[in-house]
């Protein structure tokens, strides 16, 4: 096999690894997913990749099933956390465990400050293909802004992102890598850039790697009332223990712009309300249409009036409405999303519906994993 074909072979295998994930990385039939990878790779990294799961591991274990020298895979596994390409958990005196990352969200966020005008081309065509294709259920759900809350209104404290921020440790924030690609494109809005959340582990991550900087609960918070002051979206991670929260905008964000062409936006993300208009009180000044983000409000005689169909519940037209006539309303029972607990059920809930990582597959991983692990702690290596 010359170079050249053992390079394109590899780059096919992660592609297929990648897809094999949870959230997936689906082919195109043109080859655009295998250009991506070719920009964010080397050959080198994409055939050590294939060789990691979401099992946080040793690079000894990773050396051992990759069939390479331990001195080389440390290195090589460094410089791709470093790169983004797989995810790393570092502790003081303890040895650093590896893990791969899934492209979005995942590898993709993780080159916010390593854009190139080629690789967001590229981007702004695959994201509506992994949307439709790979997403079965939202890795990111709405939630409403804190002034869209009213006393009557019965609000879940993971649906109140000031309260999601309470209860988390550490907080990093981020520039908006939607933001920043499209400013890049020359088609970015004037919303704050530095504007994505992040918490816990994956915190230390953006930090460690210089995507983010470290900032205070009361900061976050501020950050959380720009937002609505900007007219942002808050998304946290689909799960209550949200490791994220991203302020996103329907002229930037890569979620929102896919859904924004879809005739029923309702059908196709995670929020439990939806805002309703009191047409007796409205004075027509039309604030709320300038601040919805999905098209969702319009002027019916003068007076405000929301297609359900496309109204996320993000509580931007309640927060400013001069005359107090907007409002958010709570969902039937019977359409609230089911938001589970952690990041681990969501995303195997999303692997098993794609039938791509179901109990099969995740009893091979586990055994693989504690095989190598024993045959490393036998002593056995490559070196």
């Amino acid at each position: 096999m010359s170079p050249a074909d053992k390079s394109e072979l590899s780059y096919k295998k992660l592609a297929r690894h990648l897809n094999n994930l949870p959230a997936g990385f689906p082919g195109t039939g043109d080859g655009l997913e295998l250009r991506i990878l070719r920009r964010l790779f080397t050959p080198a990294e994409a055939e050590l990749a294939v060789h990691l799961t979401l099992i946080p591991e040793k690079a000894e274990v990773i050396a051992l099933r990759a069939g390479i020298p331990l001195e080389q895979a440390t290195a090589r596994l460094k410089q791709m956390s470093l790169k983004g390409l797989i995810y790393s958990r570092e502790k003081p005196d303890k040895p650093s465990l590896f893990m791969a990352n899934q492209f979005v969200i995942g590898i993709w966020e993780y080159h916010v400050q390593n854009l190139d005008p080629e690789l967001i081309k590229d981007m702004e065509q695959y994201i509506p293909v992994l949307f439709n294709e790979a997403w079965k259920i939202p890795q990111l759900r709405t939630i409403p802004v804190n002034r869209s809350f009213t006393p009557k209104l019965e609000v879940m404290t993971y649906e109140n992102a000031e309260e999601l921020i309470r209860r988390r440790g550490r907080i990093v924030v981020a520039p908006c890598i939607c933001r920043r690609e499209r400013t890049m494109a020359g088609a970015g809005c004037t919303r704050p850039l530095e504007s994505c959340l992040v918490f816990g582990p994956t915190a230390d991550y953006y930090e460690r790697n210089g995507l983010g900087r470290v900032i205070s609960t009361q900061e976050a918070i501020e950050i959380l009332h720009r937002a609505d002051e900007t007219g942002l979206v808050l998304q946290p991670g689909n799960y209550q223990r949200a490791d994220n929260i991203c302020c996103c905008c329907g002229c930037c964000c890569g979620v929102l712009r896919t859904l924004k062409k879809l005739p029923r936006p309702v059908d196709h993300l995670s929020s439990p309300f939806y805002a309703a208009s009191v047409p007796d009180t409205c004075n027509g000044c039309e604030t709320c249409i300038e601040r919805c983000q999905m098209d969702a409000v319009y002027i019916d005689n003068g007076k405000s009036a929301i297609k359900i169909d496309r109204c996320i519940g993000c509580g931007l037209c309640v927060s400013t409405c001069p005359t107090g006539s907007m409002t958010l309303i709570r969902k039937p029972a019977a359409d609230q999303p089911v938001v589970l607990k952690t990041s681990r059920q969501t995303y195997l809930q999303l692997g098993q519906l794609r039938n791509k990582f179901g109990n099969w597959e995740i009893l091979k991983m586990l055994v693989r994993s504690k095989v190598d692990r024993l045959l490393v702690s036998m002593g056995i290596s490559n070196n």
